[in-house]
């Protein structure tokens, strides 16, 4: 389709937290960058009217409706952006890409591998038309984490060793936490592992320019059994001791595996929804032959920097407070020393979404790299169910371009 247009109209389907986190982005990215296109809000979609016109009112849209159908067929929009649940990916985006409309995607992308080839491979058929496609990974867009790959392609760290990451929270350790969407395999996909996990494989790779080849896994659920929401239907469900209607947890609540990269390192991973204390606790650590360095999203302003080729009387870890105007996307924010935060990661992904629209180049990650992400997280649950035994990554790239 055309971008000749000065004006890209984007339908966004979704309105509860991501849609709420996209929608700050889409609200602020022209008004931080100068852009060669104007995002315009024009079409929110949600399945419940009340809901959705007020969500489009607080958020600032255009417009809304209740059937995304509208949102992919309609001649006046031309970005889809969809924050639904994984179980909604697959249809919504295929279409969008099908009728010629630009597509981000939250991740992970797809709830089954075979959903993402299928995206994959449309997203690269919709590429030779000049349709781009990109999947939501919004932590590499925070400042330190896009230094942080800048340090280690710039080989300030050698030869990569050893790469540590762990993404925790606690939001599911009351077992009277009711069983929403996230809990349940056919709406999710997978649980910590796929809701937190992926951001890790994606980051890690992202940083060091290595893909996962391989994994040993194990996962756990915690509590198998958790409280029907509110007005719960569909759902099959049992008495608990005090007659309340309960029904199974169906998806992991942790994911811990070993992995090694096509570059040689080895590597660790943890993700779980049940380390008590720990709010959003996402932490990188690479360790190279010539030093390392540290991203704890608790300091999402900082790095923590180790040049062991300095002399050894003046070697220690140095913190690098990411906040300069030369610094990834910093020129646009505010004076040296005065931090950003979460929100801004996603006004990055938009910034970078709507200049690859609008010059016609094709944005990262693409479908095909999320597809590669899938594929991991494929790996780690026929690890985790045959008893952590070595299971290799299968491959991505060549089956989607066949």
């Amino acid at each position: 389709m055309s971008t000749q247009h000065s004006e890209l109209r984007v339908g966004m389907v979704g309105y509860a937290f991501m849609g709420a986190a996209h929608s700050q982005a889409w609200r602020t990215v022209n008004r931080v960058y100068d852009l060669p296109a104007r995002a315009r809000m024009a079409l929110i979609c949600g399945r419940d009217a009340g809901k959705v016109a007020d969500a489009a009112d607080r958020l600032g849209w255009d417009a809304y409706t209740t059937d995304w159908r509208d949102v992919v067929t309609s001649d006046q929009i031309d970005v889809v952006d969809v924050c639904t649940p994984g179980d909604s990916h697959a249809e919504i985006a295929l279409a969008a890409l099908a009728a010629g409309k630009h597509v981000l995607c939250e991740k992970p992308l797809a709830n089954t591998v075979d959903e993402a080839r299928a995206m994959a491979a449309a997203a690269a058929t919709a590429q030779a038309a000049g349709v781009r496609s990109m999947c939501g990974f919004n932590y590499r867009r925070v400042p330190a984490v896009t230094m942080m790959r800048q340090l280690i392609a710039d080989g300030r760290l050698g030869v990569i060793r050893h790469v540590r990451a762990a993404y925790l929270q606690d939001w599911i350790v009351d077992p009277q936490f009711p069983l929403v969407w996230r809990l349940q395999k056919d709406r999710a996909g997978s649980g910590a592992l796929g809701d937190i996990g992926a951001h890790i494989i994606d980051l890690t790779q992202y940083v060091t320019g290595q893909r996962i080849t391989g994994v040993s896994a194990v996962t756990e659920t915690f509590v198998k059994e958790r409280p029907l929401p509110a007005g719960s239907s569909g759902l099959a469900a049992q008495a608990d001791g005090n007659g309340r209607a309960t029904g199974p947890v169906t998806v992991d609540d942790a994911a811990v595996f070993v992995a090694r990269l096509d570059g040689g390192s080895l590597a660790t991973y943890e993700a779980s929804r049940f380390a008590t204390g720990r709010k959003n606790a996402l932490r990188v650590e690479i360790n190279g032959s010539l030093g390392s360095v540290v991203f704890d999203l608790e300091r999402l302003n900082e790095l923590e920097f180790y040049d062991a080729t300095r002399p050894t009387a003046e070697q220690g870890f140095t913190r690098i407070l990411v906040t300069e105007g030369e610094h990834p996307y910093m020129s646009a924010w505010w004076p040296p020393g005065h931090i950003i935060g979460y929100e801004h990661s996603f006004t990055h992904q938009m910034r970078d979404f709507v200049e690859a629209v609008a010059t016609g180049v094709d944005p990262a990650p693409s479908f095909a790299d999320a597809l590669q992400v899938q594929l991991v997280l494929d790996a780690v649950t026929r690890s985790a169910e045959l008893g952590s035994s070595w299971t290799e990554v299968e491959p991505a790239l060549a089956e989607v371009a066949a």
